[in-house]
């Protein structure tokens, strides 16, 4: 469909296309607009995010750095004090933190509180 078709279709001036495509093409187009030409083409226009990883996965690895910061932070009073734990126990205490923050609200809060 050319340009000059479509801008007929969507009501609108064959240079709102050029602006349309324009703006797809760096990213700034807006939804509704894009609808509106969907619309216009005879298709449904479809928005989807798209994880990387499962959800199991996200939230474990949110909850072990949720821990790391709190123990990063106990880690360093510990060793001012000289009670600084060896790298199992400190592993053991970042997964078994991780295990409680991965099941509480806050997961995603900007500052961890202990579970």
């Amino acid at each position: 469909m050319s340009s000059t078709e479509l801008a007929s279709r969507m009501g609108i001036r064959q240079q709102s296309v050029s602006d349309i495509e324009r703006n797809e093409r760096i990213s700034t187009i807006r939804l509704n607009t894009l609808e509106r030409a969907a619309e216009a083409l005879g298709c449904r226009l479809v928005y989807a995010l798209i994880p990387d990883t499962t959800l199991e996965e996200t939230v474990k690895a949110q909850a072990r750095h949720r821990a790391d910061q709190l123990l990063t932070s106990v880690a360093h009073h510990s060793r001012l004090e000289d009670q600084a734990v060896d790298e199992t126990a400190h592993a053991a205490q970042l997964e078994d933190f991780a295990e409680l923050f991965a099941d509480r609200r806050g997961l995603w809060a900007d500052a961890p509180t202990a579970p």
